[in-house]
């Protein structure tokens, strides 16, 4: 039978679905092995989601349905000294992380400068050979744009100059074309903290700043905040049942003490806005969450998107599911450790049995944490889509 998308709207409405959804991304093992001319017999030539059709296997997509026209700034690209790249007032999705708006299909240095009447900021971000062949679906960002109160100001202004432009109709667009197999989620930048710690500052120069300077973190924080709560606001003239957010929380690094200062009440602000346009929240999670599973269960969060259980991180599924029995939903749950060649198949078996034991108990989103990827066996993959058409759903 394969998959069906209601199956996944059936769990986020609160109803029973006739199977329990399992849907993630392929686009890591697609690509990686595209890129060493190593796609299994069949697969080469195919669309990606001719592949999820193929597989029975449920397509998750993400798709930002807005950008940030930054009026008065220049953005200057170059990769490997090169410049490939140069806008006046570009309209982009999330400066600094670039994510969609840098290349990804050779190696190389990528910096970007961003120059404005409040001064210019540079960051950097690298492709590797090695990310290729693993199929990553973006540049890594090796050197940050702020680093300083200077910075802090000049970032500052780029933000109150930039202009929010709606992308709805290409969003609609590109979800009719997924025709009802795939998902298409609306992607937001990252919470303000989260933005700052990943993309702005980096973990260790945040850390330094907000003891040096956190006048400066903590405006910025304002602004981020305020932009997002006004995109929230604007996503009322988007009709979808769900959006998200690309946080990568690690527990180790938001701390306990970090997140509920700086990120348990600006979940609940945005999903207290979202819940009144009858929207859930979610947020991309694939770190360490085992510090942060009570907390989690209380910020307002109605998806855990991309839970990655152990051995890939120190939580263990069972420790999610008893924590969140309340919420947030689990979507993931099955590491994509389980599908290497190398570990063994009663090891594989076994532990999706104990899974499936669980998601047929209660609300769950199946999938691959943090993505099927260039290494997975493609068999393992279809061996599960096959036992959950099987599981029955005894859900209340």
């Amino acid at each position: 039978m394969g998959f069906r998308i209601a199956r996944l709207t059936d769990v986020l409405a609160g109803r029973k679905p006739e199977r329990i959804p399992f849907i993630d991304r392929m686009d890591f093992w697609q690509r990686g092995l595209s890129w060493q001319d190593m796609l299994p017999n069949g697969y080469a030539g195919m669309s990606l989601e001719q592949v999820h059709q193929a597989l029975g296997f449920g397509m998750l997509e993400w798709k930002y349905p807005y950008s940030y026209r930054y009026k008065n700034l220049e953005l200057l690209i170059e990769r490997d000294g090169e410049l490939i790249s140069r806008e006046f007032e570009p309209e982009i999705f999330d400066f600094p992380s670039l994510w969609d708006d840098l290349p990804i299909d050779q190696p190389g240095t990528y910096t970007t400068t961003a120059i404005s009447p409040a001064g210019r900021l540079t960051c950097e971000h690298r492709m590797t050979e090695e990310g290729l062949r693993a199929g990553i679906s973006r540049a890594i960002m090796s050197s940050h744009p702020v680093s300083s109160p200077a910075d802090c100001a000049v970032f500052a202004a780029m933000i109150e100059n930039s202009e929010l432009i709606p992308k709805f109709e290409p969003f609609r667009q590109r979800s009719e074309q997924l025709q009802g197999f795939g998902f298409l989620t609306p992607k937001l930048s990252r919470a303000p903290f989260q933005a700052l710690l990943i993309d702005v500052f980096g973990e260790t120069s945040l850390f330094y700043a907000l003891y040096d300077y956190p006048r400066q973190v903590e405006g910025l924080l304002r602004l981020l905040d305020e932009r997002m709560q006004d995109l929230l606001e604007r996503l009322s003239g988007l009709p979808v049942p769900y959006v998200e957010m690309i946080d990568n929380l690690e527990g180790r690094m938001t701390n306990p003490r970090l997140f509920r200062k700086y990120l348990l009440p600006t979940y609940q602000e945005y999903a207290r806005i979202l819940h009144g346009q009858g929207k859930k929240l979610g947020s991309h999670l694939d770190g360490d969450l085992k510090p942060l599973l009570g907390l989690l269960a209380e910020c307002g969060l109605d998806v855990c998107e991309s839970f990655t259980p152990a051995p890939i991180t120190g939580c263990a599924f069972e420790d999610a599911w008893h924590a969140w029995a309340d919420g947030p939903l689990i979507w993931g749950g099955i590491p994509s450790y389980y599908l290497e060649p190398g570990v063994p198949e009663d090891e594989f078996k076994g532990y999706v049995e104990k899974v499936l034991g669980y998601a047929s108990q209660r609300p769950i989103i199946l999938g691959i944490g943090d993505a099927v990827m260039a290494e997975d066996q493609i068999e393992r993959l279809a061996w599960i889509v096959e036992r959950v058409e099987e599981t029955p759903v005894n859900w209340d």
